[in-house]
């Protein structure tokens, strides 16, 4: 333990001398307490059960999670989640992303839920109109309400290259429905030679793909807008008590902390069939995603995050710690306005439900935020834009589209917040030598 300890002081030491050079605010216990609990964990078991809240996660995820909003989690997840049905359905919700890290992520994202349903049936091709049924009933019955606004489903792959909305979308692909596709049951696309089709919900059901429901929540209490998205990973228990995964993959459970203990059950039934190289084959999925957001969709903020993880799980724990003080700085504050930019967009369309005064009210609280939290030519050129969005929802009532303000602004935003990011990452040579290995 000696060992470790001299160890930890060492890695402590030099993610002092690197924050100083980084210029970013360095609380050294927390980093301290932080690098010497996520060297102690890795002994033991990989799950962590918090008893006294009813929490509990991969070890790591532990660590970074904060139960100061988990009575509001668990408020928003009841929107979100399914319910068990006994002897057909079993359910175990968990919160993801920045929402399961609340204790670094000071500006959070969207609150990301993920949840595991495992159907039991006597064919796979049972469990897969049971969940299509449940899904289906699941949107309808949120569509609409006045803190909430149903605004995509995804379900189902596409059995063939279809045009969808003049877009041509792939064979296999996702298949995303509107809420108004939800409610009519069916899409209608094109082949590529120009002939009109029908893709019917019951017709998809048989190969459901990525599941995922997504809506726009208006917190009463907490007066602010919030994207709320509910990732399912579905499996098949057969007659014999074989697991078979809906979508081909059965999910690892590196980055969740799920809210409710009687889940353990179904946790631990379905976590004995995760495959033995999860880890691995986690990992190669986040760096996917890092080398996109560095190449592609360009999101220094993303990337950050997707490197964070990547980090803390393969024991190079300076350079998480490091980041993981850079989601407290102010300038990434911007990184929750350009998501939150995108959710006032969504839930002041002309049939959303929420009212008006409540995206104003939001985009009211943005302001007062950067103005609090940022200084010099940032806080003019963000605040400035937000202004001019603001003034758009007064012609919102009207019947005007937001679409070019919504752009504009957050184009400015994550330009911001990419310089902001990218500076600092580059700062520090192992983090700067790992991003050149994705950019060649």
């Amino acid at each position: 333990m000696s060992k470790n300890l001299s160890h930890n002081q060492q890695n402590t030491t030099r993610i002092i001398e690197s924050a100083q050079r980084l210029g970013i605010e360095l609380n050294e216990n927390e980093a301290a307490q932080w690098l010497e609990a996520i060297s102690v964990s890795q002994e033991g078991e990989d799950i962590v059960f918090d008893r006294r809240s009813g929490v509990f996660g991969h070890k790591v995820s532990m660590l970074d999670f904060s139960e100061k909003d988990l009575a509001h989690f668990r408020k928003l997840g009841a929107l979100v989640e399914f319910e068990d049905i006994p002897g057909e359905v079993e359910t175990a919700l968990a919160l993801s992303g920045s929402a399961a890290q609340s204790k670094i992520q000071t500006y959070p994202g969207d609150a990301d839920y993920f949840e595991r349903m495992n159907i039991l049936s006597e064919s796979q091709e049972e469990a897969c109109q049971i969940l299509g049924q449940l899904i289906r009933d699941k949107a309808l019955a949120t569509m609409t309400g006045p803190t909430y606004q149903l605004m995509e489903v995804h379900f189902g792959s596409y059995p063939q290259d279809v045009i969808v909305n003049e877009q041509q979308r792939r064979k296999g692909g996702s298949i995303s429905w509107t809420p108004e596709e939800m409610e009519a049951g069916e899409i209608q696309a094109q082949t590529l030679e120009g002939e009109d089709i029908t893709l019917k919900w019951e017709n998809v059901a048989h190969d459901p793909g990525w599941c995922k429901l997504d809506w726009v929540v208006a917190d009463p209490i907490r007066n602010e807008l919030v994207n709320a998205s509910n990732m399912l990973d579905v499996t098949w228990e057969a007659p014999d008590g074989t697991i078979t995964p809906l979508d081909g993959f059965l999910d690892p459970y590196f980055q969740e902390v799920y809210l409710q203990e009687e889940s353990v059950p179904i946790f631990e039934k379905l976590s004995q069939h995760v495959s033995a190289n999860a880890l691995e084959v986690y990992v190669e999925q986040l760096e996917k995603e890092v080398n996109k957001y560095l190449n592609k969709d360009i999101n220094y903020g993303k990337a950050a995050k997707r490197m964070y993880n990547i980090f803390r799980l393969t024991g190079r724990y300076q350079e998480a710690a490091l980041i993981r003080e850079l989601f407290d700085e102010p300038a990434s504050m911007l990184y929750q306005v350009w998501s939150l930019i995108r959710t006032m967009d969504e839930s002041s369309q002309p049939d959303s439900s929420i009212p008006i005064e409540r995206i104003q009210s939001q985009a009211d609280r943005l302001i007062m935020s950067v103005i609090t939290d940022l200084e010099g030519e940032e806080e003019s050129v963000v605040v400035r834009h937000l202004l001019r969005l603001r003034d758009a929802l007064e012609d919102q009532k009207a019947g005007q589209s937001l679409t070019d303000e919504v752009e504009t602004a957050r184009d400015e935003v994550i330009n911001i917040v990419n310089n902001f990011f990218y500076e600092k990452l580059t700062t520090v040579p192992e983090i700067r030598g790992y991003m050149e290995a994705f950019l060649g």
